[in-house]
């Protein structure tokens, strides 16, 4: 009888497969070692990425893959949706951006006299500036909203982190702009948020702080890792979906 030994796999390649009449590509990502739990994911920008243990062949990445095939396909047609009704921001009077997870008008006034900035008042954003211009209006809030974020992730930080036994000392806590993703969690235990995520509730903060802190003890996703989770936050899932959900309303 002869046995066939198949070598670790420590890069990422693509693969596919086939779901009805569409062929699905997904980026295999290696994972820690010593974890056997295969994670798959599927970014609100519709790619769709494949966590898996290093000593798994390729094949046996597919069959587990294809075993979810259904639920990839409807996750991709949901985000896809979404896009399809994603307007690109103008920013000009009358267009809606998010704040903790309510919606406010855009208001813009140019008055070459008075000071150029952004304010939250009675329901709307005002952003004053010399002369209408969408670059501008753009850049200030963007400063506005990590200026917000600062404070917003520092308060929800401190105010979950009684809950995170496990966390000796206060993290570092930085922000950084990323394209897909909420959070990160470095080896060292350094938090990293996405200023975007101030545009989302409460919860939705409390739920990716959380799961940073998790990583400090846990740094992969790990059945331990996912027990935790749920003893943080029951509901995680729920709150997660939430989230997904208004990702690319987030984003933009």
């Amino acid at each position: 009888m002869s046995v066939t030994i198949h070598k670790p796999i420590k890069s990422s390649h693509t693969l596919s497969f086939n779901y009805g009449d569409e062929q699905i590509f997904f980026e295999r990502l290696p994972r820690s070692e010593g974890i056997n739990r295969i994670l798959i994911k599927v970014r609100p920008d519709c790619r769709v990425e494949v966590v898996a243990p290093a000593q798994s062949n390729d094949a046996e990445v597919l069959a587990a893959v294809k075993k979810r095939g259904r639920w990839i396909y409807q996750q991709l047609r949901d985000f896809r949706a979404q896009l399809a009704h994603v307007t690109p921001r103008k920013y000009i009077s009358g267009e809606s951006h998010y704040y903790l997870g309510k919606q406010y008008l855009l208001k813009v006034m140019a008055a070459p006299d008075a000071v150029q900035g952004v304010k939250l008042l009675r329901g709307k954003l005002e952003v004053t500036v010399p002369q209408k211009n969408a670059e501008k209006v753009q850049q200030l809030l963007t400063d506005w909203y990590k200026v917000r974020a600062k404070d917003v992730f520092a308060k929800r930080l401190d105010a979950v982190l009684g809950q995170a036994l496990w966390v000796v000392d206060r993290p570092p806590l930085r922000m950084l702009t990323m394209q897909t993703q909420w959070g990160s969690c470095s080896p060292k235990g350094r938090l990293t948020l996405n200023p975007h995520l101030v545009k989302a509730p409460r919860e939705c903060i409390d739920y990716v702080i959380l799961h940073e802190l998790c990583h400090i003890a846990e740094h992969n996703h790990s059945e331990r890792f996912y027990r935790l989770m749920k003893q943080m936050m029951p509901e995680w899932e729920r709150i997660k979906e939430r989230l997904d959900g208004m990702a690319m309303r987030y984003f933009v």
